[in-house]
Parts: C-alpha cells; structure tokens; sequence
C-alpha cells in the first residue's frame, strides 16, 4: 500500500493566502462594482526592460531555424550567463568568483526550497522571525521541523526574533544550528543588516560550523553605503554561504522566472565517514539530476539586464517602485503611524495601531479603504499585529491607497 509523506500532512493549507481571499470574496460579494487596491502580493507591475525584450525575441528568431536552433542547454545555465553575472555583479565588489560557483535556476523560491536536500534529514536550522514562509514549509516536508506549536512555531525550528524592540537586528542562535537562512533586505520587514551585523552572522557561521543560506532577491534596492549587496563582502563568507538571487524584483521577471544560486567552492559539510565535503559538486549533481535548466530565450532575457542599456532600464524600474515607496512611508508616517522598511527594499512593515491584531487591522483596512495587504502573522510569531505593504503597484493605486488609508484611519 502506498503512504503519503506524513510530514505533508502537518502543513496547513496555504492558510495565509487562501484565508486572504476568502475575506477578499466575501467583501466584494456585499460591495459589487467596488475597486479593490491591492498592496499585499509582492508581484510587480512594471514590463520587461525593453533590452530584455529585445534580446528574447532574438532568441525566439534563432529557435526559429536548423542553424541556429538550441535544445536542451546546460543544467548549470549558458556560460554567456554565468560569465555577465560574475563580471557584472560581484566583480565590482571584489569578489572573486568564478562561473562554475554560478548556478542559473528558474526563480530564487525553487532554490531556497531545494538548497537544503543537501543536508542530513536531522539537520538543526533557524530562521529570523518573521520570516519567508517558503524557508519553514520546505523543512517541514523534509521531516525537519518538528511538530507545530500553538504559538505558530514548530518545536525543532530556532526562531531568532526580528522586532521593532531590537532594531529588526536579530540576536545571534544560543543553540548551534546546522543552517541558517538569512533574507536581506529582509521580506517580510523590508529592513536589513549593516556590514558590521552582517559580519557577525558570518563569524558566527565559521566558528560554528553553520551554513548560512543568504537570499539577497533585494539586493538591487539597497541605497545606504554600508549595507552590503552581497554576503561574500564579507571575509570568509565564501566557506560559509550560498547566495540566492533573482531577476524577478529587479528585472520583472516574475513571469519569465529566472535567477540564480552561488555555491564557492570553498563551502563544505562534514561527511558522515569524517573530512569534508564542497557542496558545489553536490549542487550541480543535485541540478543535473533533478532540473533541465531554465529555457534559453529567459537567459538572453537575464543576459540583456547587464548591457548598458539594461542596467539603465532595469535602475530605472527599481527607481520607480522605490519612489512609490518613499510616497507610502511619507503617507504613513503623516497620518501618525509607524512604519518601518521601505527605504532599502519594495516593503513597508506597517504597525497595527490601538493593539490591533494583524488580521483585525487587514479587516478594517480593506473594509474602510477598499485595499488589500498581507496580515503579518502569516510570517511567524514575532510578525502579530504588523501588515506587510508592497511597494510594486502602479503609481496611481498607490497614491490612491494612501489617500484612502489616511481618509479611513
């Protein structure tokens, strides 16, 4: 008799979003014809940079003939790929990597989900709180997490907490876990890590022996100079972390889906037998086996982000959602809330006022201002009486929200 994996059957039904629309349906059943705004789905709205375009529908032309036809490529991404993010977005940071450390993929959420099939099913992890609730889902349907708790935790899962009580700058695991995942600029919060806090993160990792697991999806949003844009800034963050990234926040790839994943060479686990193993060989054996690579017309899209024109287009893009984001925080704050985020990443974490709960204040926002967030509970614990806001809507919609917000409250 076949048995489903157990471990499956502890996870809730996508509570979050499904509940979110639920309450969505049912507003829009007693108020017909009315204009909902939404600011809680972190999707953007602005097209593909114009070189992208370009570059893709070349690349359609070429499967278009024999002669310059291309089936399956390399699971690992086209060497034209790998070479332009090398060169364009570590090079300048002096970081030394080279291409075969680059791993293209169709989305950082497939590889922050897949990167922990390379640790022991035993394997301790921790996570800041509020946290991105693919980094707990995936180690709950690998038998990690535990079981759950009724304060929303799980009971082998260390939750480092990230409140406005601590700056939103998590303290350090008592607990040695065997992997960490760090997302900076952070989503849910939308706030983010100094080189110095960061440089604690990753002593922390090498004296320990954790993994870190970096998600810098954001990284193009970054404005202040001493926050870095990428982990490996960082002295031996190369033995310690693999760095996730995407060109769907910056690029509008969202519907396109690619991205990538750094695994140095110089990264290693303990083998059971003893010595040590790079995970690098262990990736790229995970990729061949399990993945065929993300489409060719997506990686001459991806490769056209680092032409002159492409960066400018894509500056361009991340210049206007920041802007929305600057008009938001300014609005928020005006009408006497508080707010944190939005100045180095596409979110605002906005502060339930009078103690209201994460849910009751979703409510009364949609029900008084027709505009849909994201309930901060949904992210963990430590996410209660917060709604995350995007920063990727129109222009309009979001001056319009803002006005409604104010006029609501």
């Amino acid at each position: 008799m076949s048995t489903v994996n157990p471990h499956y059957l502890k996870l809730s039904a996508s509570y979050l979003f499904s509940e979110i629309a639920h309450r969505v349906d049912q507003y829009l059943a007693q108020n017909p014809g009315s204009r909902l705004i939404r600011l809680g789905i972190g999707d953007v709205t602005r097209p593909l940079p114009a070189a992208s375009i370009e570059a893709m529908h070349r690349a359609v032309d070429e499967l278009a003939s024999a002669d310059t036809f291309h089936g399956y490529g390399p699971e690992q991404g086209y060497g034209f790929l790998r070479e332009a993010i090398v060169r364009h977005d570590f090079a300048p940071l002096g970081v030394n990597l080279s291409p075969d450390e680059v791993f293209v993929s169709d989305g950082a959420k497939s590889d922050t989900a897949n990167i922990g099939e390379l640790l022991d099913t035993p394997a301790t992890i921790a996570v800041t709180d509020p946290v991105y609730p693919v980094y707990v889902d995936t180690n709950v349907m690998a038998g990690r997490a535990g079981e759950p708790c009724p304060d929303g935790r799980w009971s082998r899962i260390t939750y480092l907490s990230s409140t406005a009580e601590n700056g939103f700058v998590p303290d350090l695991p008592r607990r040695r876990p065997d992997l960490i995942y760090l997302c900076y600029p952070n989503n849910p919060t939308g706030t983010t890590l100094t080189r110095a806090e960061l440089k604690r993160w990753v002593d922390y990792a090498l004296e320990n022996d954790s993994l870190i697991v970096f998600d810098a999806a954001y990284e193009a949003y970054i404005t202040h100079p001493d926050i870095p844009h990428t982990i490996y800034e960082i002295p031996g963050a190369e033995r310690v972390a693999v760095e996730i990234r995407s060109f769907s926040k910056t690029a509008g790839f969202t519907g396109v889906r690619c991205g990538y994943t750094v695994v140095p060479h110089g990264v290693t686990l303990s083998a059971p037998g003893g010595g040590r193993v790079s995970l690098n060989p262990l990736w790229n054996r995970r990729q061949t086996t399990k993945f065929n690579g993300a489409s060719y017309i997506a990686q001459r899209g991806a490769e056209a982000v680092y032409t002159p024109e492409g960066r400018q287009q894509v500056r361009q893009a991340v210049g206007y959602y920041m802007e929305n984001a600057r008009l938001m925080l300014a609005a928020l704050r005006s009408a006497g809330l508080e707010v944190y985020g939005g100045t180095d990443a596409p979110y605002l974490w906005l502060k339930a006022p009078g103690g209201q709960t994460s849910w009751q204040f979703f409510d009364h926002l949609l029900r008084c201002a027709g505009i849909v967030t994201t309930p901060g509970s949904g992210f963990g614990p430590s996410g209660e009486g917060y709604l995350r806001l995007t920063a990727f809507g129109k222009r309009d919609d979001c001056a319009e929200a803002m006005r409604r917000l104010q006029a609501g409250l």
